[in-house]
């Protein structure tokens, strides 16, 4: 279970959002654009009726893997609400844009689930997330950092951070990582664009471990809608190496305002008690940049 800490860090925080949030309102000066950070106690949550936990298809065309209808996932709100036992996600490995290997991999994944064991996701072991796997971090709010050379954006639960660079292309041969490297541009007025590439392929696409390779090209759509009180993710994803076509997906954030950037610890706590059988958290001998 996560940890709040508060303490000596609250307070350079709390500065440090309130001065980004500054930026957009300079930047509008010469040309509009979305606000994500209009005062530092504003967050997004990833949450609403049919979002949050899972990623949403689009209304027509390939979209993401979701769950095996034999199987039907039950978060532990829902389950809490209803009264009925809850339950791990099974993938649907009939979605035709899965190549062979990976539903190959993912109907072992599958084959576990249903076996009883606990499956993996990367809040509940934290572990990097990747992108687009990052939108779906749940409960805790995204924070945003808008400044005139880049954006991040910060999942406060366990301090997970995206750099985006604005206004300009991507490097020649930018190193894998877990993140991979992603540049942005907004548009419109209320876009923020974002374009990765260069991730690792140690993460997964979703919370139904969806295997990516190296090729995967993410392209994201940060819109707000419904008066500034939303967010729309617009996903757009290109994988030769792991899918047969490219796809798209939807997330939403809703606006919560309810105190700035505070620190919170993951991997102090989440070990594996009761002899779960999850997988390890991460440690490093060494750096990996």
């Amino acid at each position: 279970m996560s940890q709040h800490v508060r303490g000596r860090f609250a307070r350079p925080l709390a500065c440090l959002l309130y001065a980004a949030a500054l930026c957009p309102a300079i930047a509008a000066e010469q040309a509009p654009i979305p606000n994500f950070a209009p005062n530092p106690n504003v967050g997004w949550v990833a949450s609403g009726k049919g979002f949050g936990v899972d990623f949403v298809a689009p209304p027509s065309g390939p979209g993401p893997v979701t769950n095996d209808p034999k199987y039907p996932y039950l978060t532990n709100a829902e389950a809490a609400r209803t009264g009925k036992q809850p339950t791990y996600r099974v993938a649907d490995l009939t979605n035709p844009i899965l190549k062979p290997w990976a539903v190959e991999q993912m109907r072992k994944a599958n084959e576990e689930v249903i076996a009883g064991k606990i499956p993996f996701t990367a809040d509940s072991r934290c572990y990097p997330s990747g992108v687009p796997s990052f939108l779906l971090f749940p409960a805790n709010p995204v924070r945003f950092i808008q400044t005139p050379t880049q954006v991040l954006m910060i999942w406060q639960q366990d301090a997970q951070i995206r750099r985006v660079l604005l206004n300009q292309p991507h490097s020649a041969n930018p190193k894998l990582s877990w993140y991979g490297e992603s540049v942005g541009h907004y548009e419109g007025g209320d876009t923020l664009v974002v374009d990765t590439i260069a991730q690792n392929d140690k993460t997964f696409v979703d919370n139904y471990r969806t295997p990516h390779t190296t090729q995967m090209h993410v392209i994201e759509r940060f819109r707000l809608i419904d008066g500034g009180k939303t967010i729309e993710v617009n996903v757009h994803v290109e994988d030769p190496g792991a899918c047969t076509t490219p796809w798209n997906a939807i997330q939403r954030y809703r606006r919560v305002e309810d105190s700035p950037l505070i620190e919170m610890v993951c991997a102090e706590n989440n070990t594996a008690y009761f002899d779960y059988d999850v997988v390890p958290l991460l440690q490093a001998d060494k750096p990996d940049f």
